[in-house]
This record gives structure tokens, sequence and C-alpha cells, in this order.
């Protein structure tokens, strides 16, 4: 029985892949997950340890989802996007990752009825496509009820993905 080596028969998984204009060394994606780290939306030094651990030379990582704006919160101690503050303190992150090869994107988010009042400016109803609740709720709790995003408000919430999207290039 013929031993096969590695590069007759690649593992595909190992194999490299161009992503647009990235190449990467492997197939192997760091997938976002939420860590609840980020006090008052700002991301933490720590974050730069935590995903440079993760970071290898022409792997794919992408961030825990990321708040577009302070209405587009839904979960507790979670990074955003939409201040110079919150783009300040993703370049060290984003630095710390490069450093290692890897190509780093950033997951821009707007939770929408996976919120409640409490994470929204003034206590408002999350907005959402529709006014029908998220059920059951969130650790036993409930949802809170949203509203419906109004045709109106349709370009603000575009403005901010932009603006996220904006924010995410100057981090880097």
């Amino acid at each position: 029985m013929a031993v096969l080596s590695s590069k007759s028969n690649p593992i595909p998984l190992l194999t490299p892949y161009k992503m647009g204009e990235f190449e990467l060394s492997h197939r192997i994606v760091l997938a976002p997950l939420t860590r609840s780290r980020s006090y008052n939306n700002v991301p933490q030094r720590h974050a730069a340890l935590y995903y440079s651990q993760r970071a290898t030379n022409g792997g794919f990582l992408i961030t825990e989802a990321t708040a577009v704006s302070n209405t587009a919160l839904g979960y507790p101690n979670t990074p955003g996007i939409w201040t110079k503050e919150h783009v300040e303190a993703w370049k060290p992150i984003v630095d710390a990752v490069h450093e290692k090869g890897s190509i780093f994107f950033l997951q821009i988010w707007h939770a929408g009825r996976a919120s409640n009042t409490g994470f929204q400016p003034n206590g408002q109803d999350p907005a959402s496509c529709t006014d029908k609740a998220i059920t059951p709720g969130r650790e036993g709790g409930d949802w809170s009820p949203p509203r419906r995003l109004r045709t109106d408000e349709i370009p603000s919430f575009v403005n901010d993905f932009r603006l996220a999207a904006r924010n995410a290039i100057e981090a880097g």
C-alpha cells in the first residue's frame, strides 16, 4: 500500500484560497462570536491579545458583532464603531492581528428587535422591520416589543452602516 504525501493529496481545509484581493494561506476562519468584554461599547486592549492569539499568517478572522450606532445595541458590553473613540480603540487590536499576517474583518451590525429598551437611548423601543416581538426572551426575560422602522428613518440607518464601514477602514 502506497502512502500519499500531503502534496499529492492535500487537506482541502489547509489549502490556499484567493478571497477577492486577499490571499489566504488556508481556509480556516475565526467566525464571529460575542465576547461581551467591551465597556461603554469601547473595545478594550485585552482584545488585541485575544484576537492575535487566533491569528495566523494568511489567516482570516472576523470580529465579534460590532454596533453601528447607539441604537444598534442588543447585548451587554459589546463593542461599537460609531465614534472616534471606538476607532482609536480598535487600532491596536487590528495592528496586533496584522502583525501576525492575518486578514481581519469587522462584523458591523444592528441588533434590530433582538434588543430591549435598556440598550436603547432614552429607553425607546428597539427599531426593527416588524413590530412582532421575539419569543421566548433571553435569559428567561422578555425582549422588549420592537417598533417598526419608519420609511423616513431608513436613510439614517443606511448612513449608520456607511459611517461604521468607513470607521472600520480607518481603524485598519
